[in-house]
């Protein structure tokens, strides 16, 4: 048996295996909730019910996505470029600290601290993604390990902060900054509810991504790198500078969603204000085969299946974990058919 490419994909064939996959995973979901004591329908009823059956459960799930979105495009942006970034989630926590500094300590007027406060996070991401790039293009470091890494020893390093320099001496003890002051806060899009104006700072950042990707040279150069380094380099290519101007991208990108995080939902900074954003964000640029208008609706599928977990757990005393074997099943599902839609399985 092996693969031998498929030289012109049918429509068809293009869209038969993602729908195929999608419907695998609906029934593997079936199959955990009927194993987990549930009603499958009634299950998968409850998740969709969860996610968009009412008006607060779609600006949930839209809330839920903004961070999504942002972590997603960072590694659509790194990957599209073939920059392993697997470090968003160290660039979120970075671009969250940059964020809560300056929005407590620069003592800048209301109309201009949150301007100021983006801008630091994305430059405090952007330099946390650019040394291990630096250490890929110098000195071959691997950049899947570096940025792995990384990710234990910032969240350690903000845990030092909390417990230290940046702890709140009105907290009463817990391990939490100094809360951002009213006008260091995104405005609310629906007043009453917490979907913030981050949101609409996502989709910005979904277009103008698609935008550079492609209608600029840097977006060109930057596909070209990621399809062949050697023929890119041959061509007369600034490889390495492609790569580090892609680093700060994704790096910036990524620590935005620390920004929104922190001004637009919680506003304060704690130890846990990313329950794994960055590493998710690797799955929701999958799912969106890297397309960065694909991310914005990848994110919202991925944000709607945990929202609406959260809600079918409550309901029908199913475990809400099963929303990550979902994620997990969906994207393993969808690998292969992307696999099969670009290749056939033939013998000999």
């Amino acid at each position: 048996m092996r693969l031998e490419p498929v030289e012109a994909p049918t429509l068809a064939r293009r869209l038969g295996y993602p729908a195929a996959a999608l419907a695998a995973t609906v029934v593997v979901a079936a199959l955990l909730a009927a194993v987990a004591g549930g009603n499958p329908a009634a299950v998968l009823g409850q998740i969709v019910d969860g996610a968009v059956g009412t008006k607060f459960a779609r600006l949930e799930t839209l809330n839920r996505a903004t961070p999504l979105i942002f972590t997603g495009l960072a590694v659509a942006v790194a990957f599209r470029a073939k920059l392993w970034n697997i470090g968003a989630e160290a660039q979120l926590y970075l671009g969250a600290v940059a964020t809560v500094l300056i929005g407590t300590q620069s003592g800048l007027p209301g109309p201009l601290v949150i301007p100021a406060m983006a801008a630091g996070a994305v430059i405090a991401g952007a330099a946390m993604l650019l040394g291990p790039t630096l250490l890929k293009t110098k000195l071959g470091v691997d950049e899947v390990v570096t940025t792995l890494l990384l990710n234990f020893v910032v969240l350690l390093f903000v845990g030092y902060l909390l417990e230290g320099p940046m702890k709140d001496p009105m907290g009463m003890g817990w391990p939490k900054s100094p809360s951002l002051p009213k006008e260091a806060r995104l405005p609310r899009i629906v007043e009453g509810l917490r979907l913030h104006w981050g949101f609409g700072l996502a989709l910005i950042c979904a277009f103008g991504v698609w935008l550079v990707q492609a209608r600029t040279t840097l977006g060109f150069e930057m596909r070209a790198v990621g399809l062949n380094a050697r023929a890119a380099r041959f061509a007369g290519m600034p490889v390495n500078a492609v790569l580090a101007k892609t680093a700060l991208i994704s790096g910036g990108l990524a620590a935005l969603a620390g920004f929104s995080e922190v001004a637009g939902l919680k506003g304060n900074l704690t130890a846990d204000i990313s329950p794994g954003f960055g590493y998710t964000g690797i799955v929701v640029a999958m799912l969106a085969l890297l397309n960065p208008l694909g991310v914005v609706v990848s994110a919202l599928f991925v944000a709607g299946i945990f929202v609406g977990a959260d809600s079918m757990s409550r309901s029908a005393g199913v475990p809400s974990y099963i929303a990550d074997i979902l994620l997990a099943t969906a994207l393993l599902f969808m690998v292969l058919a992307l696999m099969l839609s670009r290749f056939r399985v033939v013998r000999g």
